[in-house]
């Protein structure tokens, strides 16, 4: 599980002086949402119709919240997790379960919903500041694994097939909400909005006479900004990495993302922000290529269209590595 504020991405708008737009105006609504704040933008000539759109918006995002939650006992996905099985999930957990089994499978393992035991020992030794028990750690890697899910096209039947399974969407739930957010207000007509769900942005159509949303990225540990913003539309933006969710364990640095392989939190200090054409997508992919080596991390991005990766390591100093062809054409 991950919290989004590790390279802060600050939104740059700037507000359109064409008389052509002036009609319409920006509308900001922001309600707590999953932990964290969640924003959305609108432009638009009717404040009854963004008011109105915003508000079942809202409820969309309460109503996933109830399907996802692995803090909410009562969810779809914690009731699956205790039971084991489900014999037909609903759409909205089938489809973001063939998601994360897609990224589990093209990440080799590195992005993983069922960490949720290590999840789980991970929180409890950053609270005491003390490792697991290699025991401990061995047993619960034993119920850790996307191969063991088994999922049925036809009735959408889910079963975990390893006893003491816990399913964990924290490293892509918000991204995917975020993104439907988004497709649901363009099709009530508002298709210039952008999504800030605790840091991961997902973005319609750009703003009344402006050719994208400027968006501007931290240097990390810094609130200085890199001297060029990122121009998008229609995509999403995520960021990972342990700027302020870290601890420090017998003189040790490790990160609040957990490596699945390992069961232990990354002990490389790194930031990451992907850019994609959809949250869901943007978000899982921050969290992999945290995960992953350098290298391995620029090749994933590469087998997703229109896809950008930014990588910044701590070796004694930033190192700040963009795959250029795809970065080049959506900045200024």
């Amino acid at each position: 599980m991950k919290t989004r504020f590790s390279l802060m991405i600050l939104l740059v708008l700037i507000f359109a002086t064409k008389s052509s737009a002036q009609t319409f105006r920006k509308w900001t609504f922001t309600q707590p949402k999953m932990g964290s704040p969640f924003s959305i933008i609108v432009y638009s000539n009717d404040s009854v119709k963004a008011s109105s759109a915003t508000a079942r918006a809202y409820k969309l995002v309460d109503s996933l919240n109830q399907v996802y939650s692995d803090y909410d006992a009562q969810s779809e996905l914690s009731i699956l997790s205790k039971k084991g099985q489900s014999a037909g999930v609903s759409d909205a957990l089938w489809d973001i379960l063939k998601q994360s089994q897609v990224a589990y499978q093209k990440s080799s393992g590195a992005f993983d919903i069922t960490i949720g035991p290590l999840v789980k020992l991970w929180r409890k030794a950053r609270k005491e500041k003390q490792l697991p028990a290699d025991s401990v750690l061995r047993k619960a890697q034993v119920s850790v694994g996307f191969k063991w899910v088994q999922m049925n096209e036809k009735t959408h039947a889910v079963k975990l097939n390893k006893s003491a399974m816990q399913l964990d969407l924290g490293g892509i739930a918000k991204g995917y909400i975020a993104q439907k957010v988004v497709d649901f207000l363009a099709k009530e007509g508002l298709g210039a909005s952008l999504v800030d769900a605790g840091g991961d942005l997902a973005m319609g159509q750009a703003p009344p006479s402006k050719k994208a949303w400027s968006v501007g990225v931290n240097i990390p540990s810094s609130e200085e900004l890199l001297p060029r913003y990122l121009l998008l539309q229609n995509a999403a933006v995520a960021t990972s990495g342990d700027m302020y969710q870290f601890v420090e364990i017998d003189g040790k640095h490790y990160s609040h993302i957990l490596n699945p392989k390992t069961g232990l939190g990354l002990s490389h200090q790194r930031n990451v922000t992907v850019i994609a054409p959809d949250g869901a997508t943007a978000d899982w992919l921050a969290t992999a290529c945290s995960v992953l080596p350098v290298k391995k991390a620029l090749k994933l991005c590469d087998s997703f269209p229109n896809t950008g990766l930014l990588i910044a390591e701590k070796k004694g100093t930033m190192l700040f590595r963009w795959q250029n062809s795809y970065f080049e054409k959506m900045m200024e």
